[in-house]
């Protein structure tokens, strides 16, 4: 039975609640505002790589990497299809290397809950530096800590979609999948009911989650060496707008690093 990473359209679809147009004007407002202006790309983990490809479409650079073939391919399809300009690579977030460096990295949707070892997290986080050029950024989102150690930890999280005659209801996580409390990681339980005019298809799928706390974030950083923390954000946000990783309305842990002068 193929999973919700091997149908990358449904895997599309269950993430259209987001607007990836507005997050990345933010990210390129964050850019901005730590003086820099990129003009190449690199997403890791990228999927269907929606980032990559709104970045292409506004004239980036863009390069979008993942490991999984079906999300590689659906990726180049969807990109040509757009008329945007959008290079494909299937490699390892921890393993990676392009030879050459880029101006803005980006790992997004909580990608980095498929590391599961300190040791992985390291390795990738210094791949990522190794791929950053001068003064460039790397921007890694995160769920935010409150979803699984807060008062009422949201283990389950249930929503509805909609496309054209499309409609899709997700549920990611059930009650049952408890964090293990040491590894940290949840086995997520994900069913996705997707309905057209051709009748009703169900996907289900069980995710490994690696839950990372704040503090283990910044110990992985500190490891990798080569980049420094510059701000931290709890959504996507700027200027008068931006969310505090504290604010009660919080509800993603957004880091941005820069690569280390002389790294």
């Amino acid at each position: 039975m193929s999973g919700i990473y091997d149908d990358p359209w449904a895997y599309e679809l269950a993430c259209s609640f987001r607007d990836v147009a507005a997050e990345a004007d933010v990210l390129l407002r964050w850019c901005a505002g730590l003086g820099a202006r990129p003009a190449t790309v690199l997403e890791l983990a990228a999927g269907p790589a929606e980032h990559a490809r709104e970045f292409a479409r506004r004239g980036l650079a863009a390069t979008a990497l993942d490991l999984n073939p079906a999300m590689c391919a659906y990726a180049a399809r969807e990109a040509e299809r757009a008329g945007v300009e959008l290079e494909v690579v299937r490699d390892d977030m921890t393993r990676f290397d392009l030879g050459r460096a880029f101006d803005l990295v980006v790992t997004m949707l909580d990608s980095t809950s498929h590391l599961m070892t300190l040791e992985a997290f390291v390795a990738h986080l210094r791949r990522a530096a190794a791929h950053l050029s001068p003064g460039g950024l790397y921007v890694v989102e995160m769920s935010h800590p409150r979803d699984r150690l807060g008062d009422e930890p949201s283990v389950s999280t249930g929503w509805t979609v909609e496309r054209g005659a499309v409609r899709a209801s997700v549920r990611w996580g059930e009650p049952g999948d408890r964090l293990d409390p040491v590894t940290q990681i949840a086995d997520d339980h994900v069913t996705m009911t997707i309905t057209d005019g051709a009748g009703t298809r169900v996907i289900r799928d069980v995710v490994p989650y690696r839950f990372w706390t704040a503090t283990e974030l910044d110990a992985a950083i500190r490891l990798a060496g080569g980049l420094d923390t510059v701000a931290r954000y709890g959504d996507f946000g700027a200027g008068e707008d931006a969310v505090a990783l504290t604010d009660p309305e919080a509800w993603r842990m957004i880091t941005i690093l820069r690569r280390t002068p002389g790294a």
